[in-house]
């Protein structure tokens, strides 16, 4: 007679803890780092376009802007996959780009081209994503995985 006990197969392993959902501030989180993305990457099309559209004074300049804009968005959604993967070198890297979106949006608020609208755009989500970032509930989420994926 065989025995009707077995080994769980990893399909019917299903511990509670390896079914996590992710924690609300988590699901914010990668909606704020999903726009800012689009975003990213709408500006990366738009410079590209731009320099096969417009005679630039400098083509080594809007060459080097498109790159930067090319990485930034690159480096944004790889952001985003990993705070869904639940990384925990998400949370740094998301702290890295709010503060160089600060940045940015401090300096939408001054000179001669200033442009408030624009530096509320970027102030309010930076600040959030940020905060969100280093929130107990993404901590912990990170965390857990860490043990399991690093």
């Amino acid at each position: 007679m065989p025995d009707s006990r077995h080994a769980p197969s990893p399909r019917e392993d299903h511990r509670p803890e390896e079914r996590r959902r992710r924690p609300l501030a988590v699901i914010v989180l990668a909606v704020i780092l999903g726009l800012e993305a689009a975003l990213v990457a709408g500006l990366a099309v738009w410079v590209g376009v731009e320099l096969l559209t417009q005679r630039p004074d400098s083509y080594a300049s809007a060459v080097a802007i498109l790159v930067i804009a090319v990485l930034a968005a690159v480096w944004v959604v790889a952001t985003l996959v990993a705070v869904l993967a639940l990384r925990s070198w998400a949370r740094a890297s998301t702290v890295t780009i709010q503060i160089l979106q600060l940045a940015i949006a401090v300096g939408c608020f001054q000179g001669l081209y200033a442009r408030p609208d624009v530096g509320w755009a970027l102030l309010v989500p930076a600040v959030v994503a940020g905060a969100l970032a280093l929130s107990p509930p993404v901590v912990r989420a990170t965390s857990r995985n860490t043990e399991q994926h690093e």
